[in-house]
C-alpha cells in the first residue's frame, strides 16, 4: 500500500502570523502533556508573543512581521518561531513520547517553511512566565471548550474537518496476516512474535504447530498491552490463551481506569468465550479478539498516525512488513496434501467464502492442514472483520501477491498539524 494522500497544511493569509485556529491542536492536545513535560508553556508562549501580530490587534514586542519574513528571517513571525523551537528543545528529553511535543515540533518546521524563516536569528523577548499565560488552560483560542483530548477523532475531525485515516490488520488460521498495506503472509511463527509495537499499542501473539511435525503453526495466546497515557488512561494490559478468553483487563477492570479519560478504553463482550471487543476512543482504535477451532484470531482498525508511531527499533511488526521471509511458507508447503482431499476443502470453505480470494485460500489451507472443517470459521470471521474495519472496501478482497514496502518510519510519517506526525518511544 502506498503511503496515504497527506492532509492540507494549514496556512495563514499573506500579511499575518500564523492564525489561532492553524494552531488549535496544540492547544486540544493539552490534556496529553506528562507533568515534567513544559510543552504546554511554549505553547502559551508562543501564543502570547503572536497575538500583537495579528490583524486588529495592538502593536506587540515584536516588530517587522511580515506575511513571510523579512530577509533573513528577522520578522516577528520568525522570531516567534525561533523562540518557540529553541523552547521545545529545551524541554525535548521530559517531553519524549508526548503526542502534544512532537506535533508542536513538526508544525513549527512547517510554520518556518511557509513564512521563510531562517533557523538562525533573532528570538522573541522572553515574556512573563505564570498562569495568566494564555492557552495554559483546556479550553481553545476562541473560548470554547477544547475537544476532548481523549477522543482521538473528534480532536482530527475539528482540526481538519474530515474524518482520520485508518489502516487494518488481521491474523488468523495458521496464522495468516493481513498487514496494514493489503499484503496476505501465511508464516509459520512458531513462538512469540510481535504484531504491533509501537508507542501506544502493543501485540504480540504466541503460536504452536497445528500439528505435530507440522511446518504450519497457529496462535494460541495473545497479550495486548495499552500502554499509560496522561490524562487518558493507565497502562491495562489484556491477555487471551484458548479456551479462556476473558471480558476484562488483566487487573480485572472494564475500562482506562481512574483518569479522566478513563471511559475512553473499554472491553465488551456480546459472545463470552468466543468473541471480544476493546475501544480505544483515546488512539481511535478498535480490536477485535476471536476463538475458533482452538485457536485464537486478532483483528484491528486503527488510526494511520497511531499505527505509524514507531522508531527504528521497533520495525519487526507483522501487521506492519508481515512475516520475515524466513518465517513465510513457500508456494510448495502451502499446497502439500493434508488428511482432507483438495476438493472437499475448497468445497467447504466455498459455502462460506464464495469469492476465491486470499480469505479463501487460507481457509481451504488451513482446513487441508488441520484437517477439521471447523477451520472455515476462522477465515469468515476474518473477511468479517475486514468488512467491518476497511476503510477502503475496494481491497476487501485480496488475491495472491508478493510482499509489499514496511509502512514509513517517523522520519516518512503522514502529518498530522502542518509537518510530519512523529512519536518517539514512550518514556517507560
Amino acid at each position: 500500500m502506498g503511503d496515504p494522500g497527506q492532509p492540507p497544511s494549514p496556512r495563514s493569509p499573506h500579511g499575518s502570523p500564523p492564525t489561532l485556529s492553524a494552531l488549535t491542536l496544540l492547544l486540544l492536545l493539552c490534556g496529553h502533556a506528562h507533568s515534567q513535560c513544559k510543552i504546554l508553556r511554549c505553547n502559551a508562549e508562543y501564543v502570547s508573543s503572536t497575538l500583537g501580530l495579528r490583524g486588529g490587534g495592538s502593536p506587540g514586542a515584536l516588530r517587522g512581521a511580515g506575511g513571510r519574513g523579512a530577509p533573513g528571517g528577522a520578522g516577528g513571525v520568525c522570531r516567534a518561531l525561533r523562540s518557540y523551537a529553541l523552547c521545545t528543545r529545551r524541554t525535548a528529553r521530559t517531553c519524549r513520547g508526548d503526542l502534544a511535543f512532537h506535533s508542536a515540533v513538526h508544525g513549527i518546521e512547517d510554520l518556518m517553511i511557509q513564512h521563510n524563516c531562517s533557523r538562525q536569528g533573532p528570538t522573541a523577548p522572553p515574556l512573563p512566565r505564570g498562569p495568566g499565560l494564555p492557552g495554559a488552560g483546556r479550553a481553545s483560542a476562541s473560548g470554547s471548550p477544547a475537544a476532548d483530548p481523549c477522543d482521538y477523532e473528534a480532536q482530527f475531525s475539528r482540526l481538519h474537518g474530515r474524518a482520520p485515516g485508518f489502516l487494518h490488520c488481521a491474523s488468523f488460521g495458521d496464522p495468516h496476516v493481513r498487514t496494514f498495506h493489503h499484503h496476505f503472509h501465511t508464516c509459520r511463527v512458531q513462538g512469540a512474535w510481535p504484531l504491533l509495537d509501537n508507542d501506544f499499542l502493543f501485540v504480540q501473539a504466541t503460536s504452536s504447530p497445528v500439528a505435530l511435525g507440522a511446518n504450519a503453526t497457529t496462535t494460541r495466546k495473545l497479550t495486548i498491552i495499552f500502554k499509560n497515557m496522561q490524562e487518558c488512561i493507565d497502562q491495562k494490559v489484556y491477555q487471551a490463551e484458548v479456551d479462556n478468553l476473558p471480558a476484562a483487563f488483566e487487573d480485572g477492570s472494564m475500562n482506562g481506569g481512574d483518569r479522566p479519560g478513563g471511559s475512553s478504553l473499554s472491553i465488551r463482550s456480546a459472545s463470552p468465550g468466543s468473541r471480544v471487543e476493546i475501544r480505544a476512543a483515546y488512539i481511535g482504535t478498535t480490536i477485535v479478539i476471536r476463538q475458533t477451532a482452538g485457536q485464537l484470531s486478532f483483528s484491528i482498525k486503527v488510526a494511520e498516525d497511531v499505527a505509524r508511531a514507531f522508531s527504528a527499533e521497533q520495525d519487526l511488526q507483522l501487521c506492519v512488513g508481515g512475516c520475515p521471509p524466513s518465517q513465510q511458507l513457500s508456494r510448495s508447503e502451502r499446497s502439500r496434501r493434508g488428511a482432507l482431499a483438495v476438493e472437499s476443502a475448497r468445497q467447504l470453505c466455498k459455502e462460506g467464502l464464495p469469492v476465491e480470494d486470499a480469505y479463501f485460500h487460507s481457509c481451504v489451507f488451513d482446513v487441508l492442514v488441520s484437517g477439521d472443517p471447523n477451520f472455515t470459521a476462522a477465515a469468515q470471521a476474518a473477511l468479517e472483520d475486514a468488512r467491518a474495519f476497511l476503510p477502503d472496501l475496494e481491497k476487501l478482497h485480496l488475491f495472491p501477491s508478493d510482499g509489499g514496502a514496511p509502512l514509513a518510519a517517523p522520519a516518512l510519517l503522514a502529518p498530522l498539524l502542518s509537518g510530519s506526525f512523529v512519536l518517539w518511544l514512550c518514556a517507560q
